[in-house]
């Protein structure tokens, strides 16, 4: 049964992952990891990202300017970029190593304790890059809610909420880490022994012996 589904979760734990790295690189980029709403102009919204700031307008019109330096950022938005493209860079290798190493791939098919090799450094691989989403989006989040709440700033200083970015990066992290998950729980999978298949073999052969003797006239 367990080499019946094996390769159903190897497809799944790819697929996963595939998911999970696409919504990675997605929200790498995306502009909208705070939110900023100025109740003196209602018809405009701030967002801020790692790369870029935007001003979203109701009319449809989005203006957006690239941060001038690198070191003038937050720390939590400096250590995110490093992650996130860190992250991005682990899930891309993960994906190139699982996919050699899936039983569906004729490519080394005599070489199974290679692909398993192979299987286990894409899912390990899947696990640092969705850990590595899951950190800076959290770290991001924590920060925005501590601004938020704080006391010492007065109630007419606008304050940053969620953007929608966060919500895409948790979402991306858990699907790396299912991925890898998945892969690596084929790997630890139940296997079928050399001695088992030569008895089964063996069995049958004698099944169709007593067959052949019975048909005998």
């Amino acid at each position: 049964m367990a080499l019946v589904y094996q390769p159903v979760m190897q497809l799944s734990g790819i697929l996963a992952s595939l998911l999970g790295w696409v919504l990675s690189c997605l929200t790498t980029y995306l502009p909208q990891w705070k939110n900023l709403n100025l109740e003196l102009n209602e018809l405009e919204i701030w967002t801020m990202g790692l790369w870029q700031a935007c001003v979203v307008q109701e009319e449809g019109g989005i203006q957006c300017k690239d941060f001038d330096s690198f070191l003038a950022l937050p720390p939590e938005l400096r250590i995110s970029r490093i992650l996130m493209v860190f992250s991005n860079g682990s899930g891309l290798l993960g994906l190139l190593l699982s996919g050699f190493g899936l039983d569906c791939l004729k490519i080394g098919e005599r070489q199974q304790e290679q692909k398993k090799r192979l299987l286990l450094f894409g899912g390990m691989l899947f696990w640092i890059s969705g850990i590595t989403a899951i950190v800076p989006v959290s770290w991001v989040a924590h920060s925005t809610v501590q601004e938020f709440w704080d006391e010492n700033i007065p109630d007419i200083v606008p304050r940053w909420d969620f953007g929608e970015a966060l919500f895409v990066g948790w979402l991306a992290g858990f699907c790396l880490i299912l991925g890898g998950s998945l892969l690596n729980c084929t790997i630890c999978s139940t296997e079928v022994h050399p001695s088992s298949v030569h008895y089964a073999v063996a069995e049958q052969q004698d099944q169709c012996q007593c067959l052949e003797t019975e048909t005998r006239p």
